[in-house]
């Protein structure tokens, strides 16, 4: 499945339910509304990317020095063991390998402002191995559907609004993304690995899953015995101190080297404004699709026939309030926020409505954000079957988070 079919369709059923709605319920403002979500979208695009670029030739600057004084180098051998078996086509000890080992890392930890630039610049060392420029190769689909399914440890964004929106306990949701989230991560993984026919049960996956599900067990045991303040001082401060602990390790590593820190830091720096001006393009595509779609009243079509069927099947529709965070997830980040924020604030940050928008929210990545941005950094066009399992990885958060929310509150 392309983008191409995806941005297409979006569109269309835009077009439909706006022409639908003209016709037989005489709304003569959903046209003049698809219109100017289509002004809005580019806007909102064009900005993302501006606001990425002093990030991306940051992180870029930086991780050209890792490249240069071998640490990138380092962690490709530490990350080799597993993702030899996850990434069979990468070679041994690629630099590959330990960009995307810290994109994940810096993913687990919430930092997002960290994680995207060293995944792009993971993305453009995977093209540099693939063979068909146009298409997608199996490790960049691997690598997108991991990060779509969004691994993430320490949520301190959603306890940061939910603390905002006056939540009794910010961290109580600390729980049910963690494991959200790593069911979606899960899902992603097994997904991919069925496409690409690799064994699941190979001694090292066996071992790094095992292990995973061991620490998140410990990391659950060790917050539930402290308090919320606690909770969200430690997280905060072990993110911020392990930030600016990286930054220091690489410029320490670069004088180590004897290499010149300044000028090798221009120059990936360089790359990194240039990424930027490169997925503009993409990105003002993808929020035009998502934002006429979202204009056009299909969404909220959407959200009253699930309700309606939910309710035919005797079934309890408390999670219905929620839904429109988790299908705006997938398509816009900043608009699942929004829905996130406007449930809290409706329902109550404590409620089971606003409590179970946070636990979507948190659980998985933006996938049509993520597919845009980073195949667009290398344009690639044709994504194979990366949509349909990151979309998988999207649906399994979303049921994970219902299941956890009844079973926590």
């Amino acid at each position: 499945m392309t983008l191409n079919y995806i941005w297409i369709g979006f569109i269309i059923i835009a077009f439909v339910v706006a022409l639908c709605k003209l016709i037989f319920m005489g709304d003569t403002a959903v046209f003049s509304d698809l219109v100017m979500s289509t002004f809005d979208s580019a806007k909102l695009g064009f900005e993302i990317s501006i606001g990425l670029t002093g990030i991306l030739s940051l992180w870029l600057g930086l991780m050209k020095i890792g490249e240069k004084a071998g640490l990138v180098g380092m962690f490709a051998r530490f990350a080799s063991p597993v993702f030899s078996k996850l990434f069979p086509e990468l070679p041994k000890d690629h630099p590959a390998t330990g960009s995307i080992f810290m994109n994940f890392s810096a993913n687990m930890l919430g930092l997002d402002n960290a994680a995207t630039p060293i995944g792009l610049k993971a993305m453009q060392q995977l093209q540099d191995l693939n063979a068909d420029k146009d298409r997608a190769s199996n490790s960049m689909i691997m690598f997108l559907c991991i990060n779509a399914s969004g691994l993430t440890i320490v949520p301190i964004t959603i306890m940061m609004y939910r603390a905002q929106m006056g939540a009794a306990n910010p961290a109580d949701v600390f729980l049910p993304i963690l494991l959200t989230t790593f069911v979606a991560t899960l899902v992603a993984i097994i997904a991919v690995c069925i496409m690409q026919k690799i064994n699941m049960f190979q001694r090292n996956l066996l071992l790094f899953f095992g292990g995973m599900i061991i620490f998140i067990a410990g990391l659950m045991l060790l917050f539930r015995s402290m308090s919320k303040e606690q909770v969200e001082l430690y997280s905060t401060l072990f993110a911020n101190i392990l930030l600016f602990s990286i930054i220091c390790t690489f410029l320490a590593f670069g004088l180590f080297r004897k290499i010149n820190v300044y000028e090798t830091f221009i120059e990936g720096a360089k790359d990194g404004f240039m990424t930027a001006i490169r997925i503009i393009p993409y990105l003002v595509a993808i929020f035009l699709a998502i934002g006429v779609f979202r204009a056009s009243g299909a969404m909220d079509m959407f959200l009253d026939g699930v309700r309606a069927l939910v309710q035919a099947v005797g079934l309890n529709t408390d999670f219905v309030e929620a839904l429109p965070t988790m299908i705006m997830k997938p398509l816009s980040g900043s608009s699942s926020r929004g829905m996130m924020l406007d449930a809290m604030n409706t329902y109550g940050a404590d409620s089971f409505v606003g409590r179970l928008a946070c636990i979507a929210q948190g659980s998985v990545d933006t996938t049509f954000y993520v597919v845009a941005v980073y195949f667009g950094s290398v344009a690639i066009r044709n994504t194979r079957y990366t949509v349909p399992c990151a979309l998988l990885a999207d649906l399994a958060g979303a049921i994970a988070a219902i299941f956890t929310a009844y079973i926590f509150f």
